[in-house]
């Protein structure tokens, strides 16, 4: 088959690295890929969101499916796109519908879509800049801390916690009357605080079934200790050793098989990946968010772990076969750990040389932020997030130990990273 990946990001990477690796792939093509993914097929300099341009390459070029990695040509809807075009509507598009999407494009649709199929959730009341001098008393009557979510898409940087009354009133306005967040914060989702510790569950649907993969712990703050600003991940560890059988049946139960037949009793199709955000509080499991793809860093630890062909995976998504797929895992630890630039996830520099010690064989590097100087042949830092460093091991604690021993051997002019990932478990 020649397939069409699209994104740039570590996920993708680690898509490319498995999809790579299936006897059913011909060729592998990403838009626009990074300088990791170039080794694995070729990358092609067009947006992710540019429909018009994906149109032509993908007829041009025979592609037999599209496997879409990061949120944003989802929520603006290129399966839909592909559903509505007579020469593209036959193609496979791995990736959830627009209307499906809205779980994660709109924080308020994924609540109300939660209360409708009671599926546990923090309590929430939402405003924009119309009620926002309701949502300031709203404040006012209410005890902190407060969790306060832009409604869209903000690149995973849209949530704030905050302690205290005058600090949520700070951020609220800044949120909706300077748009903080830009269009994505012209509503705004405050939730009721949960104390507890999180995790990431995920499964793969076809619209009818779906098979749960296995679930990661990411680490979102910047600094030691979950402390600073949140950012895209700096770090995630697969499997999460708090989360026994007990705990995941009921994350089956009480979330995913409702969150499943919610979406059929709604006639809203899906097909495609979907993530649970979930915290675990006194051993119960509560929605803290939906992504309608895999998360990034953890499909770099979970990605690994699963050994199935992932094309093979996909085909039986687009043919509506999937009940009759087994999730294959291996029972090895993954942890990675991200490599960030000096600045992140406020401003940063690009354009630093990377460098990385090719004698590195008992860990996955997956570029995240990278590009190839088409002058020097070297590999640039383009992204705030730019390596991950991914590594298996009989033990949690093994896993940790390669992926930081070898994350040492990655160079570039102000790399940082969380010493303490997997901390907490």
């Amino acid at each position: 088959m020649n397939v069409l990946l699209l994104g740039s990001g570590g996920r993708e990477h680690a898509i490319a690295w498995k999809l790579a690796q299936s006897r059913e792939l011909q060729k592998l093509f990403i838009a626009p890929g990074n300088a990791g993914t170039s080794r694995l097929g070729e990358n092609i300099a067009i947006s992710p969101t540019d429909f018009g341009k994906i149109r032509e390459f993908v007829l041009e070029n025979q592609i037999q499916m599209v496997v879409v990695g990061p949120e944003d040509p989802l929520v603006k809807g290129i399966h839909d796109f592909f559903l509505s075009d007579t020469y593209l509507k036959n193609i496979p598009v791995i990736g959830p519908i627009a209307k499906a999407a809205l779980l994660e494009g709109s924080k308020e649709f994924a609540k109300e879509f939660m209360k409708r199929h009671g599926i546990p959730t923090a309590s929430y009341k939402s405003f924009n800049l119309e009620t926002l001098s309701a949502g300031l008393d709203h404040l006012q009557r209410s005890k902190p801390p407060f969790v306060l979510k832009a409604d869209g898409l903000a690149a995973g940087k849209g949530v704030v916690i905050c302690t205290t009354v005058e600090e949520a009133t700070r951020e609220l306005n800044e949120m909706i009357r300077e748009e903080k967040f830009g269009e994505a914060s012209r509503n705004v989702v405050i939730e009721e605080f949960l104390s507890g510790i999180e995790l990431s569950a995920f499964v793969i649907t076809d619209g009818i079934s779906y098979k749960v993969l296995p679930e990661a712990k990411d680490y979102k703050k910047i600094g030691a200790g979950d402390t600073g600003p949140n950012t895209g991940g700096m770090g995630s560890v697969s499997p999460v050793p708090f989360a026994d059988k007990l705990f995941l049946e009921k994350v089956e139960t009480r979330i995913i098989q409702p969150t499943i037949e919610g979406l059929k009793k709604e006639h809203i199709t899906y097909s495609g990946f979907i993530f649970f955000g979930l915290i675990s509080v006194n051993g119960d499991p509560f929605v803290i968010e939906y992504n309608c793809r895999l998360g990034d860093p953890e499909a770099e630890s979970i990605l690994p772990r699963i050994t199935n062909d992932l094309l093979g995976l996909f085909k039986a998504v687009s043919e509506k076969r999937l009940e009759k797929e087994t999730i294959l895992v291996n029972p090895d630890f993954a942890a990675t750990v991200m490599l960030v630039s000096k600045g992140y996830p406020d401003k940063y520099e690009k354009g630093k040389i990377i460098s990385v010690d090719n004698n590195i064989d008992d860990s996955l590097i997956f570029h995240a932020g990278t590009a190839f100087d088409p002058l020097s042949g070297r590999i640039l830092s383009s992204g705030g997030r730019v390596i991950a460093v991914t590594s298996l091991g009989d033990s949690l604690e093994h896993a940790l130990e390669k992926s930081y021993r070898n994350a040492e051997k990655i160079m570039f002019d102000g790399k940082k990273y969380r010493s303490d990932i997997g901390f907490d478990l």
